[in-house]
């Protein structure tokens, strides 16, 4: 299977699949069949948006950090990715679930006001295509973090890939940009917050064995 482009927007997919959802849970298997196999990239801006929201699915913070580096990876390689049984089958509560799917379709429906193709260089290409990989595998690393009760830890990366995925699926590149640098300043942010606590622990100890 290989990577091709979506003629679906992501504001159809989201609702989608919201209509096929049946059940108490559902898993990442069941998302990324429900959105198809065109649809992988705007499988990626999906698993974004429960980032996006201030709402709590215990277990997503893995199951969908993981599953975008994968997809990252076959962005590179340009074929759908392999997913872990333990990650696609790993259940996810639907009821809170699908409340975030609605709430994120209102965010990517104005997104998708604006987007069109444009500065098209930065959307194709075998070396642009493989960048593109690594910036969103970063991304997903980035969503990760242990960092969910810090302000913007996770909307700042989220954003990221979102802006990347659907820039990347749109062929707009001014979203790719928009991804480069929301993903370059999660990282001037984490470490800005690396260094707070690291200069915190040195004045506690500072104080103590003082």
């Amino acid at each position: 299977m290989r990577f091709e482009d979506t003629s679906h927007s992501l504001r159809e997919t989201i609702q989608k699949m919201v209509d096929s959802i049946d059940g108490r849970t559902v898993t990442l298997r069941e998302i990324v069949e429900l959105t198809g196999e065109q649809g992988l990239l705007l499988l990626c801006a999906i698993l974004t948006l429960p980032f996006l929201l201030p709402v709590s699915i215990p277990g997503v913070s893995t199951v969908f950090g993981l599953a975008i580096i994968l997809i990252s990876v076959g962005i590179m390689l340009n074929r759908a990715p392999w997913l872990p049984k333990k990650i696609a089958e790993r259940p996810i509560d639907a009821e809170k679930l699908i409340p975030t799917l609605k709430k994120g379709s209102h965010i990517v429906g104005r997104i998708e006001r604006v987007i069109k193709p444009r500065i098209e260089g930065l959307t194709k290409g075998t070396a642009v295509s493989r960048f593109n990989g690594l910036v969103l595998m970063l991304g997903g690393v980035l969503l990760m973090f242990p960092l969910g009760f810090v302000p913007f830890s996770n909307t700042l990366p989220a954003f990221g890939v979102l802006f990347l995925a659907i820039g990347i699926a749109q062929c707009d590149g001014l979203f790719v940009l928009a991804g480069y640098g929301l993903t370059i300043a999660t990282l001037i942010y984490f470490a800005l917050l690396g260094y707070g606590a690291f200069a915190a622990g040195q004045g506690l100890s500072s104080m103590f064995g003082g």
